[in-house]
């Protein structure tokens, strides 16, 4: 009888790939977790209970099939393991770097519910698609016949780029504009170098770019082209543009010098590491170095902050966060590898002003909160504690509060792009289609601030429904 090559979840304990020390990992941006080696990626996956009913899968915003590349990587059949994590998602190497497992796949794992440890999903993907690129399984796209139908994409992050693969899969001409000077966005220039190395996502964009699909950096579209320009030169339109417009804070001397925006802070630190100029960074502006640097929010850009400033040298580090730790919007994960780098949490906290001396920040005026009555959402809603309020030093002041989205109908000069109360374009649920003939949106410039996997989710989605609208156009132009 044949060995039953999974359910090792009784015998075989969790194990995550090791971890650099604390001491180490501060000292670069290089990334914390090593990879699994053959034998142990097995062992982690053999540990899948196969259920019924996968909660994992159902609760992947891609509906990744992970039961199955789990037992295919089991049984050392990792070539199928490839194939089959592929066809659910477009950058599986990046989803299992960024996602937050704990509260996706992992979280909802069956075996973690019944006390086990859950299966180390996110790693064993990471080390899936890693071997793939090794191995040279992961080839440019070459579609089985070319169209001659062509879609614009505006905005080279993970909903358009998962987008530009698909519908180049399906022999569709496609040209990205995007603002910056390296496609990718946030991938690119928000996210660390620690959680995703630059190469990681520099390879995929080659990958597209080797696949036909044509890119134009450098493009802010309403200043350098015309929305209506995209429009006349494509047969469809796909808005992708993520969510920039940082959310701001009021109170005294807000406007004092080294109060600074989170994107412009991870920003700078990102291409320092591909190697740019940085003016703002040399400056010091945009450079914790020898600082007492402190944070405010409690979401993982936050936690991206206050990670990078203790690699830059910072003399210290605190986040100020209005709720407490089990009320946080950020990754557990993320918030426990920041405190073993030496980040210092301020719960309960939040900014009432700040404090300057020549124009300059000197500290931030705290009030500290309680947990009232919950909100809408659930959560219980901060209140203020009269007369606990405090002067926190600070030397740099980074707001990562989240962001909102750009007035795009305004700042494109576009009639007839709705928007909803929130200021995100109005489009159709799953296949993004707006009020415009041939105009679709996806990813956060519909849903609000979101996470990678879903901004993927919907420009997989979105490209059939381009699809659909490119084949209905063939239709009626043929009778």
């Amino acid at each position: 009888m044949a060995k039953q090559p999974m359910l090792k979840f009784v015998t075989v304990q969790r194990d995550m790939p090791q971890k650099r020390a604390a001491e180490a990992r501060k000292q670069d941006f290089n990334e914390i977790y090593a990879e699994y080696a053959a034998e142990k990626a097995k062992e982690q996956a053999s540990r899948c209970s196969q259920c019924g009913v996968p909660y994992c899968q159902s609760h992947c915003p891609l509906h990744n099939n992970i039961p199955d590349w789990l037992n295919m990587t089991a049984t050392g059949r990792l070539r199928e393991a490839y194939e089959i994590s592929q066809a659910t998602n477009t950058f599986p190497e990046i989803c299992g770097r960024i996602c937050p497992q704990d509260r996706l796949c992992e979280g909802n794992c069956v075996i973690e519910q019944s006390g086990h440890g859950t299966v180390t999903i996110g790693s064993v993907e990471k080390y899936i698609t890693d071997t793939a690129w090794e191995q040279g399984w992961v080839q440019p796209v070459i579609p089985a016949q070319e169209r001659e139908q062509s879609v614009g994409i505006i905005g080279a992050g993970p909903g358009g780029l998962a987008a530009a693969d698909m519908l180049r899969r399906a022999g569709v001409q496609v040209t990205v504009y995007d603002r910056y000077d390296r496609a990718g966005g946030l991938l690119t220039y928000g996210i660390p170098g620690f959680k995703l190395e630059k190469d990681v996502v520099m390879r995929r964009v080659d990958q597209l770019a080797q696949s036909g699909v044509e890119f134009v950096q450098n493009c802010n579209v309403g200043e350098d082209i015309s929305f209506d320009a995209i429009r006349g030169k494509h047969d469809a339109v796909l808005i992708a543009t993520g969510v920039y417009k940082s959310r701001d804070l009021g109170g005294p001397n807000a406007d004092a010098n080294g109060i600074v925006r989170a994107i412009d802070y991870l920003t700078a630190s990102n291409r320092l590491s591909f190697g740019d100029a940085v003016e703002d960074f040399d400056s010091g502006l945009l450079n914790a170095q020898g600082k007492k640097v402190v944070v405010i929010g409690g979401g993982d850009t936050a936690m991206d902050c206050v990670r990078t400033a203790i690699r830059q040298g910072a003399t210290s580090v605190k986040c100020l966060y209005r709720r407490d730790r089990a009320n946080m919007p950020g990754s557990q994960r993320e918030t426990l590898n920041a405190e073993e780098e030496g980040v210092v949490f301020e719960w309960l906290s939040a900014p009432k002003g700040f404090v300057e001396s020549g124009g300059n920040v000197t500290g931030v005026l705290v009030q500290k909160m309680r947990l009232g009555a919950p909100d809408a959402t659930g959560r219980q809603s901060p209140e203020p504690i009269e007369g606990a309020d405090y002067v926190e030093e600070a030397d740099l002041v980074v707001k990562a509060l989240g962001f909102e989205p750009e007035d795009l109908p305004k700042l494109w000069g576009v009639d007839g792009l709705e928007v909803t109360r929130w200021g995100t374009i109005k489009a159709e649920f799953t296949t993004g289609r707006t009020a415009l003939d041939g105009v679709f949106a996806v990813g956060d410039i519909v849903r609000g601030a979101s996470l990678v996997v879903w901004a993927i989710r919907d420009g997989r989605d979105s490209a059939a429904a381009i699809l659909e609208y490119l084949n209905a156009a063939t239709a009626v132009a043929a009778e």
